[in-house]
């Protein structure tokens, strides 16, 4: 079975949604091997490097009050404590686009160090606030998943792969892919949203047995 976990790391959902997803996973019996590849998205394409406040951003995007607001975020923490993502404090937005080219890359290396990859990049923007466009974050975070120094270096310091996740970007958005986490499973299936282990488990199985048109 063949996953495109389509999503943006600035994307709070998509932390709850990988958890949530992941632990279906491991529900699912060992004979039906799963193939799970990371496709970029962007919410916020146009941002600035340096990024925004968060709050005054999202109230702005939405037209949330700030109570509003936080209670999503309240919401938001419960649902990622289901399914072990700890969520910070998430008072800044910033860039991604330089983190979907080193993801990109770690894709080339190996499925699993693009997982790792993915899973650090979610954890230091929305657990610790970091900046997944700055190279020193970004280098210590493809050691973490195994990825050679050098080499994440020369792509973190350079615009390489920055044709192909455009490409990338432009493939799902005319695909028909509007929100994320989106999950194409073996090409045709569409399951949206960080829906619960069970929720995941139960689709993945039914696409699994043909019971899904």
């Amino acid at each position: 079975m063949k996953i495109d976990f389509i999503s943006d790391i600035a994307c709070p959902w998509c932390a709850v949604g990988l958890n949530s997803l992941e632990q279906a996973l491991a529900s699912l019996p060992a004979d039906m091997p799963v193939e799970l590849h990371f496709q970029p998205f962007e919410l916020n394409p146009a941002m600035a490097a340096g990024g925004e406040d968060s709050s005054e951003h999202l109230m702005a995007k939405y037209g949330m009050s700030a109570e509003q607001l936080e209670q999503n975020r309240q919401g938001l923490r419960a649902r990622g404590e289901e399914v072990g993502f700890h969520f910070g404090a998430m008072k800044h937005i910033w860039n991604t686009f330089a983190a979907h080219r080193l993801l990109y890359w770690a894709g080339l290396q190996s499925a699993e160090a693009q997982r790792k990859l993915k899973h650090g990049l979610l954890t230091a923007y929305h657990g610790e606030g970091s900046n997944p466009g700055d190279a020193a974050v970004l280098l210590a975070l493809a050691e973490a998943a195994g990825l050679e120094r050098a080499a994440a270096l020369g792509v973190i310091n350079s615009e390489r792969y920055a044709d192909e996740v455009r490409a990338a970007e432009q493939y799902w958005q005319q695909a028909g892919i509007r929100s994320v986490p989106s999950m194409v499973i073996n090409d045709r299936h569409l399951i949206t949203g960080g829906q619960p282990p069970d929720v995941f488990e139960r689709a993945l199985r039914e696409i699994a047995a043909g019971t899904v048109g």
